[in-house]
Parts: C-alpha cells; structure tokens; sequence
C-alpha cells in the first residue's frame, strides 16, 4: 500500500467502505480496498474545501464600510480577472468570470499548498489533477462556443474556404485536442519537477542553498496558475468569438 498523509488516512477511516461501493455500482475496483482514496484525491478535495471556506468567509464579512483583508484580497483577484477577462475575451466576458476566479483560484492552492505545508503534497504533482482541469476547461470552452455561436461554431473548424473544409477540420480537431495534453503537460512537469528538485537538494545540502529553490519554486507555482488561467481565457475568447 503506497504511504498516505495524514489527512489520507483520515478520509480513508471515514469513508472507505462507501467510497468502495460507489466504485462497485460503476464495476470499478480499487487498488487496495482499505484506502480507496489517494493522496491526491484527498488534496484536491481539501483544496476544495479551503476555497469553499474563503468564499464562505467573503461572504460572511462583506462589509462596505469597513472591509476586512479577506474581502480587500476577494476585490483584488476581482478585479484581475475582470480586467484580463475584458482585455482578452471582451464583450460578454462577465458571465465567465466566476469559472476563472475559481479555476485562478483552485490550482494556485493546489500548486501552493505542498510547498507551504510541508505535511501536505501538490495535487498538481500527479498528471491525474492537471488532466482534470484541462478537461473541464475543455469541455467549458466548447460548449460555451456552441451556445454563442449555434451550429455555425463549427465554422471555426473548417477554415476560410469551402475546398480547404476536408484539409483544415481534421487538423483543426487534432489541434483542439492537443490543447488538452498542452495544459496537462505544462502544469504537471513544472510542478513535479520543482519537487523533485527541492527534494534532491534538501537531501544533499539539507541548509542554505535548497532555500533559494523553494523561492524559484514559489514563483513558478504562481506563474504556471496564472498561464493555466490565461490559455483557458483565450480558448473561451477564441470560441464565443463571432465569425464576421
């Protein structure tokens, strides 16, 4: 049984038998029956947890007259989003901001949270997490070009003249689904590489220099959530945009 966190083995003791059944209704069976949830599993929905409490607590504490460092930090990240969000995808851009602002959110956490709480581990470390929000992205993306552009959505798939139509959509298709694998791939690597490489330090020269990866580490967390944000931004952009 591979080693699990704390928090693992909590969820584990709490739910393993209902977790085991789930997986039986759908004929899945999980590699070890006493521990159905893995690290990663249960990161990501601690993660969840922490940014339903954030919001929780914005709403708690709005105040207009006095506003507390949560909501100061709530209109800050607002307030970025919306701007990238008008800058990128313009008009119409209000009705993706709360899939932004959660998705900025979510993956800064689970990008962040190993790194900051040793006791923890990035979810984004494991290909399955990174996988996961490239395929909601995805999904979100298209389906938001469906419903602004009807059936003519498919234009964007075909190229700009009718001889062209069988070259350009199997290409346009392969593309589209390359961008899941982009996504994934750019995430998990810098992450799991970042780890790796605090480790290998840490393990050779345990003081001092291993310090200054942790920083370099930090600022690509920050930066891969951001670049994650901004290719799901201009994919949305890209496909709500009307053909003129």
């Amino acid at each position: 049984m591979p080693s699990q966190l704390f928090f693992t083995r909590f969820l584990n003791h709490l739910m393993a038998g209902p977790v085991d059944r789930a997986m039986a209704l759908l004929h899945l069976t999980p590699a070890y029956a006493q521990a159905p949830i893995n690290n990663t599993v249960a990161m990501g929905l601690l993660v969840f947890l922490l940014v339903l409490a954030y919001f929780v607590a914005i709403r708690l504490t709005l105040s207009v007259e006095s506003p507390g460092p949560v909501q100061h930090i709530a209109e800050m990240t607002h307030e970025f989003v919306s701007n990238s969000g008008e800058q990128i995808i313009g008009h119409g851009y209000e009705r993706f901001t709360n899939y932004l602002t959660v998705l900025l959110l979510y993956i800064l956490i689970c990008n962040l949270i190993g790194l900051l709480m040793p006791w923890f581990e990035s979810p984004t470390e494991n290909v399955t997490a990174p996988m996961g929000f490239a395929l909601v992205t995805f999904v979100y993306y298209h389906y938001h070009g469906i419903r602004a552009n009807g059936a003519g959505y498919i234009k964007q798939f075909l190229g700009p003249v009718w001889w062209l139509y069988p070259l350009l959509f199997p290409i346009e298709i392969i593309s589209h689904l390359a961008r899941i694998m982009s996504l994934t791939v750019r995430l998990y690597a810098n992450i799991f590489a970042g780890d790796l490489l605090i480790l290998a330090f840490f393990s050779l020269i345990p003081i001092g220099i291993p310090v200054l990866f942790i920083g370099l580490h930090f600022g690509v967390d920050i930066i891969q959530a951001y670049v994650f944000f901004l290719l799901a931004s201009i994919y949305l952009s890209m496909a709500v945009a009307h053909e003129h």
